[in-house]
């Protein structure tokens, strides 16, 4: 119960090594993967008009999806999301594993396919997924996110700008990989692609804007000489030729309310060797005859330097701050407080009135999160309006109660490179309470007037996918498994290992990633025992170790594996002790509070799910067990034939099923029967008991074949059960292979001839049982030669997930004309094998098969 080794596995061409981290970001010296994909990712987001993009590629392990490049969102605001399991529940995923474009016009489109993805983004935006691919193979996903407030290009616009987009990685990504070093397999074109490092920001292009003209200048002290460069000079407004290089020169040019300053600024370089931004106004000459005189502000930086020792050498800037000064300086004459916030929500301006009011000066905000400095505003509410406003591209208010009683007003403008703020004090709305923000509001003007409570906020998204996957896990497999899949990827691990406890004792249920036999030793280990996971457990606190020497200084009698980091988590489930859950890593990793807290969450929602899991699988084995009760025993013993049968329950939901089968003596022959019950429930189950009593008595007392399935369905129908069931009944005559048979809504039987061709018996039917009180139902004949095989089965065997029923009889019927026939028991496992192989199985399945053989005996 220690740590655990995961060497890589993704599937690569044989011949061709795994890349070392250490030899750089991917691994390739100076070729990165994201450089093949900034331009194309800024591109997908012009041409969708949309305001963010982002590129997912697949991990080396092959289980993540890894965020590699993003543009135009926040990366504090998709850092849940940067790695995600290829198996979750998430736009994205779904694309990846399904191959086709995603369009998710707004929020309500989101809540329907992805209310996990809603749960933790609760903003009304567009967002649209295109698969990347590279020589056919699915390597990453496209997204790309837009307002859904705005007018939007139409979806087949976006469907179309990132086909544009897929089509331009792919060329990108493909020209990349060929070169790859080491590749040995020219057409492996996708090998390679592959990330598992941090995200790249792209910035995207920012809107045209009016430049900020600089001209350097040389001002000799001793002599009042001034020399500059052509922006220099343009800026005095003065051309070579006319300007007499001396100050009196250089007095022309400027204001004369402004002449003071420019004297000071010669004063300001003998005292103290420069000059710190002294502000003066140039005449600018008139565009047109008959303009009035207008002065340009500018601003004078520089310092002394000495030319000669006796000589003192002014070398400095002449800066046009007609926008950026100016804008500034009317932004502190403005009664209410502006602030500036970075893509990523950090303070980058705030002008006086905006300190005044948050109560800081600007040298404590710039740099931070205005919510990390100010205690007042840490509610996540407030970190909520600005995902808010950076999602929905809109503006959005609320209200906040300072602890001086003051009320202020919050504002929030959003841009792809941040958002610009205004704060002012107001007036308590009617009904307001402290510390409670108001909702996002396309009306930003003004703050709306209805409070609400506090959002959720993204940081607690693996909590919340975790408790969605984990409320559909059913099995304790099927909780193993999710803890696998969404731990793993979710905190960068490459290891697991779930223990139970039980008499006392700890034991393993579930692995992955461990180097073989590794954990043999620790199978069976007491509670007394001294291991980590042990004390995990015992003392219901986790442990984390970011080094191995940490983990070998507390435990050194523990052997250890190649991981460089391990967490060990208690399985706490309402007091009381279930297992223990251990994570590795295998590059070093440090954890943060935060993801302490996550992970400690993480694995109390395990303990629960395991506990109920626990309690499904006690019961359900129960419930298979009445319901297997309700089957045959054991079969008769035919002359000339040879019988046998198959059941597999459903893996799927607490319920149990109706499917089945029966072989029955009548005065004629005997009757091969299968049925399936519609629904899965215990009430269906009893159905099933009753219908298969009534056919075996009816059958027995020598009704002919259409009586049998008349009579049935007429007491299903007086049962007033409203459930329905499906029927094949056969009567052979084993003496000669004569064959009658009635089917009620039931899939045709299949037929393998000697010769080993085989058919379905597309046999008329009539209607399901219970449907119709009245109901007729047809008899067709057949005759069945020797060396012949007869299969029943329910739909449960040829009903496959993504693929039609007709598709499924023909592999079925396929496998029955290839197999040995020899035996009845071998034929049947191979006819079931992929049934039984899979993990997932919606509906029960039964088989019955019958070889008519009139030289033998069953």
């Amino acid at each position: 119960m220690g740590g655990a080794a995961a060497a890589p596995r993704g599937e690569r061409p044989a011949g061709l090594p795994v890349p070392d981290a250490e030899e750089g970001r991917t691994g390739r010296g100076e070729a990165r993967v994201e450089d093949a994909l900034a331009d194309a990712v800024v591109k997908a987001v012009r041409d969708t008009g949309g305001y963010g993009g982002a590129v997912y590629l697949r991990s080396r392990d092959r289980r993540s999806l890894v965020l590699c490049v993003m543009s135009g969102v926040p990366r504090s605001l998709l850092k849940p999301w940067w790695r995600i399991p290829v198996s979750g529940a998430l736009p994205m995923c779904e694309t990846f594993r399904s191959g086709e474009t995603q369009y998710l016009p707004d929020d309500r489109a989101t809540m329907l396919r992805f209310p996990q993805f809603t749960a933790a983004l609760p903003y009304s935006f567009a967002h649209a997924y295109q698969p990347v691919r590279v020589g056919g193979e699915t390597v990453g996903v496209l997204a790309v996110l837009c307002s859904s407030s705005r007018e939007p290009a139409g979806e087949e616009e976006v469907r179309e700008g990132l086909r544009r987009a897929g089509r331009d990685m792919e060329e990108r990504l493909a020209e990349y990989a060929r070169g790859l070093p080491g590749r040995t397999d020219a057409d492996a074109v996708a090998y390679g692609i592959e990330y598992d490092d941090q995200p790249v920001s792209v910035r995207l292009p920012t809107p045209p804007a009016q430049a900020v003209a600089i001209g350097m200048i040389e001002w000799d002290l001793a002599g009042d000489r001034w020399s500059g460069d052509d922006d220099a000079l343009e800026l005095l407004g003065v051309s070579r030729e006319e300007f007499g290089g001396t100050m009196a020169a250089v007095e022309e040019r400027v204001s004369p309310d402004d002449l003071y300053e420019l004297r000071a600024a010669r004063r300001d370089a003998e005292d103290t060797g420069q000059i710190r931004g002294r502000h003066f106004r140039v005449l600018e000459e008139p565009r047109d005859e008959g303009e009035r005189v207008h002065y340009r502000p500018v601003e004078l930086w520089g310092h002394v330097v000495r030319a000669r020792s006796s000589d003192r050498l002014l070398v400095g800037a002449l800066i046009d701050v007609a926008g950026g000064v100016t804008a500034a300086e009317a932004a502190e004459r403005l009664p209410d407080g502006l602030f500036s916030l970075d893509q990523d929500g950090r303070v980058i301006y705030a002008n006086r009135r905006c300190q005044d009011l948050l109560g800081s000066d600007l040298e404590r905000l710039l740099g931070h999160y205005p919510w990390e400095v100010l205690t007042w505003l840490r509610d996540p509410a407030y970190e909520d309006r600005y995902r808010a406003a950076m999602l929905t591209q809109q503006p959005v208010s609320y209200l906040v109660h300072t602890p001086d009683g003051v009320w202020l007003g919050f504002v929030l403008y959003p841009g792809v490179h941040g958002l610009t703020g205004r704060v002012f004090r107001t007036a308590a709305p009617a009904g307001a309470e402290p510390g409670r923000a108001l909702p996002p509001s396309s009306q930003a003007a003004a703050p709306p007037a209805e409070l609400v409570t506090t959002a959720r906020a993204g940081a607690l998204y693996h909590v919340v996918q975790m408790a969605s996957v984990l409320t559909e896990s059913v099995t304790v497999r099927d909780v193993c498994r999710a803890v696998s899949e969404q731990l793993l990827p979710a905190f960068g691990a490459q290891e697991v290992a779930l223990y139970t406890v039980r008499d006392g004792r700890m034991y393993l249920l579930w692995e992955d990633g461990y180097p073989q036999h590794f954990l043999d030793p620790f199978e069976g280990v007491p509670l007394e025992a001294d291991l980590p996971g042990v004390h995990a457990l015992t003392t219901r606190l986790p442990l984390f170790f970011e080094s191995p020497e940490e983990l070998a200084g507390a435990y050194p009698r523990l052997a250890l594996d190649p991981m460089t980091s391990w967490a060990f988590l208690p399985l706490i489930a309402s007091g009381h002790p279930v297992g223990s859950c251990i994570l590795g890593w295998n590059t070093p990793h440090r954890f943060t509070a935060e993801e302490r807290s996550a992970l400690t969450a993480l694995a109390g929602l395990t303990a629960q799910a395991m506990e109920r899991a626990r309690l499904y699988d006690a019961e359900s084995a129960v419930a298979r067990g009445l319901q297997e009760g309700l089957l045959p025993h054991r079969l008769p013993t035919v002359d000339r034939l040879r019988v046998t049968a198959r059941y597999l329950p459903g893996t799927k939901g607490m319920d149990i099923g109706g499917d089945w089968y029966d072989v029955i003596r009548t005065g004629r022959g005997v009757a091969l029967v299968i049925g399936d019950v519609e629904g899965h429930s215990v009430g269906a189950a009893a159905v099933m008991g009753q219908l298969r009593s009534a056919v075996h008595s009816f059958a027995a007392s020598g009704r002919p074949p259409q009586e049998v399935v008349t009579h049935t369905n007429q007491l299903l129908a007086e049962l007033e059960t409203d459930i329905f069931a499906t029927c094949c009944y056969i009567e052979l005559d084993p003496a000669t292979g004569h064959a009658r048979a009635v089917r009620a809504g039931h899939p045709p039987p299949l037929l393998r001839h000697p010769d080993g061709s085989a058919e379905i018996l597309e046999l008329p039917g009539g209607v399901l049982l219970g449907v119709q009180p009245d109901a007729d139902y047809p008899v067709a004949e057949f005759t069945l030669e020797p060396g012949s095989v007869l299969a029943l089965y329910t739909d449960g065997l040829v009903e496959v997930p993504g693929s039609d029923i007709a598709t499924g009889i023909e592999t079925v019927l396929s496998c029955l004309a290839v197999s040995r026939t020899d035996s009845m028991e071998e034929l049947a496992d191979r006819i079931l094998g992929a049934a039984r192989r899979a993990e997932d199985r919606p509906d029960d399945v039964a088989l019955l098969l019958t070889a008519y053989d009139p030289a033998g005996a069953g």
